[in-house]
């Protein structure tokens, strides 16, 4: 059961589409809601003096600042929340951004976070650094949210057969029932056997799902990049996925499944804990 979710804000213009889609997966899961927005401790202790014989601005000045910024994407995350009917508290804190986000994410059950943050015209290949510190460090499932998202059409469950894979299948299941749509099961094996084995390991963890569960296979390219276009085609509104595949120490590195769909998906990605 899905009934906390936190979404962290920076107050920045691709999170109002994280604050979008949290709001509204909590209206439709039934969930209440915790926004938090982060002053970072590295701002707001000033700049130091670099021996250049320039004056950093006074620190308390940069304080005072992001702590206003910080209320003010909170009260507007609040808003959106109470316009969504969801029930919403907001919270400031202070600190390293994805420690604290983390920290307070262990009492929920669903992180929600924008991938691109304040920086997303200067994005390359690599997603926010704080997006990237919260999906090393969790233990909590976390949503990441890239700016155009919508939460809007199938689901599509990677399912490798991990511990993980497993975990978001039942997220999917549950997520599927109260959004009323189709779960498309990707599954990526050479070996057709172990492909069927597969999906018929989902459909028993689907049970008597009331929406339809439908079957995509690859065997040819590399794994995540089948992913994100089986979403494209589908039209998803959501990719499921564990957070760690059958091969753990891969996934500390960019190149694991996992974090290569969540760096290039125009779609929103569940990675399960």
């Amino acid at each position: 059961m899905t009934a906390s979710i936190l979404v962290a804000t920076d107050g920045s213009e691709a999170a109002v589409v994280a604050e979008r889609f949290g709001a509204e997966l909590a209206a439709r899961l039934m969930a209440r809601l915790i926004g938090v927005s982060v002053v970072e401790d590295r701002f707001a202790r000033g700049m130091p003096d670099d021996g250049l014989g320039v004056t950093p601005p006074p620190a308390e000045a940069m304080a005072s600042y992001l702590k206003a910024r910080a209320e003010a994407a909170c009260r507007r995350f609040g808003e959106r929340a109470s316009t969504a009917g969801v029930d919403c508290t907001t919270e400031v804190l202070q600190g390293i951004a994805d420690d604290r986000i983390v920290e307070r994410g262990q009492k929920t059950d669903l992180i929600v976070v924008g991938r691109d943050g304040q920086h997303v015209a200067y994005r390359t290949g690599l997603i926010g650094s704080t997006a990237t510190g919260v999906i090393r460090k969790t233990a909590t499932s976390t949503l990441v949210v890239p700016s155009g998202a919508r939460l809007s059409g199938p689901i599509v469950l990677a399912f490798d057969g991990s511990a993980g894979a497993r975990l978001g299948a039942n997220l999917a299941v549950r997520i599927a029932t109260r959004l009323s749509e189709p779960i498309h099961v990707f599954v990526d094996s050479k070996d057709k056997g172990r492909a069927i084995a597969r999906f018929e390991e989902v459909r028993g963890l689907a049970g008597s799902l009331p929406v339809p569960v439908r079957e995509i296979t690859s065997t040819l390219g590399r794994p995540d990049v089948k992913i994100v276009d089986s979403a494209r085609e589908v039209r998803a509104g959501l990719i499921v996925m564990g957070a760690y595949g059958r091969n753990r120490i891969t996934d500390y590195f960019l190149g694991s499944n996992s974090s290569a769909v969540v760096r290039t998906s125009p779609v929103a990605v569940l990675l399960a804990h």
